[in-house]
């Protein structure tokens, strides 16, 4: 899978870019690296890469407002980079579309097994095939075209709200804990708070208030969410 895939490393630490450049050259992939979040945004637009390594501590412009950039454009997964750990870094991070977290220092094995298990899920989408459009009264999600419609017009929704919602769509009136959402919908195991689903689901009700009285994200209190046809 490695040969010809392009990896984008974002990383104001010219060290660092030079290692994960080397390693994942010798395993294969083609590799380009920047080192500001400016030059990080605009080779993303440029060199179109497969998968982007992004560190949160960059100049000029910082790695959660190049993810919100990124996924303006782009569902291409992304792997965020950081010292600092914190879990308010992880939400924030995975709320704006992350992909998954690595936390430095870091091993490469480890990174390079995650890069792989990303993109695996990226180009399978799981379950999901991702051509259908799932159909509710009132409501069309398009997982291919990255498209939300209510009443027949388009609404703009960050990329993994979309995803979210698909899924739990797409197993309707099943239930799902948080930890079996976030290792569907975000494709990894999540160490740390699980709350980014939360309000993934809070933002999506704020969307599809009033929408329907056919279907709803119901609460399993104890549990989980599933989205709920009723009639």
């Amino acid at each position: 899978m490695a040969i010809g895939t392009k990896i984008l490393v974002i990383d104001d630490d010219v060290n660092i870019c030079d290692l994960l450049r080397l390693y994942f050259e010798n395993e294969g992939y083609d590799v380009k690296t920047a080192n500001d979040g400016n030059d990080g945004v605009n080779y993303f637009k440029m060199y179109d890469p497969d998968l982007v390594l992004l560190d949160i501590m960059l100049p000029k412009k910082d790695g959660l407002q190049v993810c919100r950039e990124i996924r303006e454009v782009s569902s291409k997964p992304i792997i965020m980079i950081t010292a600092k750990g914190q879990v308010f870094d992880k939400v924030l991070g995975l709320e704006l579309g992350a992909d998954d977290f690595v936390v430095k220092p870091f091993d490469m094995k480890e990174l390079s097994a995650r890069v792989k298990a990303v993109l695996r899920r990226y180009n399978s989408h799981d379950t999901m095939t991702g051509s259908e459009v799932i159909k509710f009264d009132n409501m069309e999600i398009s997982l291919e075209k990255y498209e939300l419609r209510l009443n027949g017009k388009p609404v703009d929704v960050p990329p993994k709200e979309l995803e979210l919602l698909y899924f739990l769509a797409f197993n309707c009136n099943r239930v799902f804990t948080r930890d079996q959402l976030l290792d569907k919908v975000w494709g990894f195991d999540y160490l740390g708070d699980s709350r980014t689903v939360d309000v993934h689901v809070k933002r999506l009700r704020e969307k599809l208030e009033g929408v329907s009285d056919k279907w709803n994200l119901k609460t399993v209190w104890g549990v989980g969410y599933k989205f709920e046809v009723t009639q």
